[in-house]
């Protein structure tokens, strides 16, 4: 499917679900919740954090510390879920993008080294791998300057826009460490004031992710990475159908089976959505039969 079919297909999704009966707060809190581990476990591993996606959630929710594992991928799985959540929140207020908000992103996400968390490099860096050579040091205030003007001027599509950006983002690389998760988060912020999902790009993808700027480097343009981030956009919006479907299939179900379905609850299994009263401690579903009283 070809990009344009993607956001077609994209935005009729969208329009469905904002017609479709809404998630309570609870839900969305807990889907929010299992998307944000997710995420900080695969946008950390794609820059060499060693946390497996269990020892993420651990870190993150239980604040446990996983033995053998270095104090800085704990802090670094820490600091994104909480730059997510910053993000999160100042979606709300619908803020044009600005140098303050990328600089206290980078600034959560490098909660490990506050020296250089919010600050531009001071030295030239090169990336290893990659096709481009960032701007020299003394170049980067001014290329950022015109990355935001011209971001916030650009009036194609968000996803299209989103995508192209985060690339040309990539390519100054104006911090000494840090630019892949905050360049994410920042793609991400700007998917959600557009009403749309985050996105996961997710650490098994990590060379596909590579090649798209290797393809921008060649090519001149980010169509390559524009579609990827609108594949895992529809992956998301599919989820949340699926998600309501499985809400609604339970409260018919407890319907039929004249359970209160007043007080349905959200969990996550294996990843996996199920949503349960909280005096079912049998744990029906639509998949399983009622018990036959003796």
């Amino acid at each position: 499917m070809d990009i344009k079919q993607l956001l077609i297909q994209i935005d009729n999704l969208k329009e469905e679900l904002l017609t479709a009966p809404p998630l309570n707060d609870c839900e969305l809190g807990k889907m929010r919740e299992h998307f944000s581990i997710n995420y900080t476990y695969n946008s950390n591993a794609i820059e060499g954090n060693s946390l497996t996606l269990r020892e993420t959630a651990l870190v993150v929710l239980e604040g446990m510390t996983i033995d053998q594992k270095p104090l800085k991928d704990h802090f670094e799985a820490v600091g994104h879920k909480e730059a997510f959540d910053y993000i999160i929140d100042i979606s709300k207020k619908n803020m044009l993008l600005s140098e303050r908000i990328i600089k206290e992103i980078h600034s959560l996400v490098m909660m490990a080294e506050p020296k250089v968390g919010g600050k531009y490099r001071e030295s030239s860096v090169e990336v290893l791998g990659a096709l481009d050579t960032p701007p020299e040091a003394v170049k980067i205030p001014s290329e950022m300057e015109q990355w935001l003007s011209d971001y916030i001027s650009d009036a194609r599509h968000p996803i299209i826009k989103a995508a192209d950006y985060h690339i040309k983002f990539e390519r100054i690389h104006p911090f000494a460490d840090g630019n892949g998760r905050t360049g994410r988060l920042i793609l991400n912020l700007e998917l959600i004031k557009a009403g749309y999902s985050p996105v996961n790009v997710k650490f098994k993808d990590r060379q596909m992710y590579i090649e798209c700027f290797d393809d921008y480097h060649l090519s001149g343009n980010s169509d390559k990475f524009a579609k990827m981030v609108a594949e895992y956009e529809l992956e998301e919006l599919e989820f949340i159908r699926n998600l309501m479907a499985e809400k609604k299939a339970t409260q018919e179900f407890y319907k039929k089976e004249n359970i209160d379905n007043s007080s349905i609850e959200c969990t996550f299994v294996a990843g996996k959505p199920r949503f349960t009263t909280p005096d079912d401690d049998k744990q029906i579903s639509p998949g399983q039969q009622k018990p036959k009283e003796e």
